[in-house]
């Protein structure tokens, strides 16, 4: 019995192998692509998982603008924010919001499926998307992920 430890081992961010991840957005859909990427910056896919501990990856996402929504989301997908005063609620649809900038309707769809809380503060931050194949981390040396064969 001395030989065997049955203690159960707690990742936290000291410990956590982090890597940098090259997404390419191009022809995916915005959920699906949105929900791989957060189970890649949770950490989801490692054994090494802690729920309380950010040991996801750094994430880049490239040709955000190439992106697909099905069916009618274009048009009637809403995104509501308030300003703060009184009356002061706005809306976008996808299509408006994709025309002033793509990486933000990604950004956001990524954003909703992460913890409310200083964790997933802390794993947004972890995320980089790009309008165009071209992005600013090379020196990371990123290495790309087909998503389509990531579960």
């Amino acid at each position: 019995m001395d030989t065997l430890s049955y203690k159960t081992i707690s990742g936290n961010k000291a410990t956590a192998n982090k890597q940098w991840v090259l997404v390419d957005a191009e022809s995916q859909s915005l959920g699906r692509l949105a929900s791989k990427v957060a189970k890649l910056l949770r950490g989801k896919h490692k054994p090494n998982f802690t729920p309380h501990a950010d040991c996801g990856d750094n994430v880049i996402v490239i040709n955000a603008e190439k992106i697909n929504l099905t069916g009618n989301k274009w048009n009637d997908k809403t995104y509501i924010r308030h300003t703060g005063y009184p009356g002061g609620q706005r809306s976008l649809s996808a299509k408006e919001m994709f025309g002033k900038d793509p990486a933000r309707l990604v950004e956001k769809s990524v954003k909703g499926m992460l913890p409310k809380n200083k964790l997933g503060a802390d794993l947004f931050r972890n995320l980089n998307v790009v309008v165009g194949a071209a992005h600013t981390h090379e020196a990371q040396k990123p290495k790309a992920i087909n998503l389509n064969e990531f579960n």
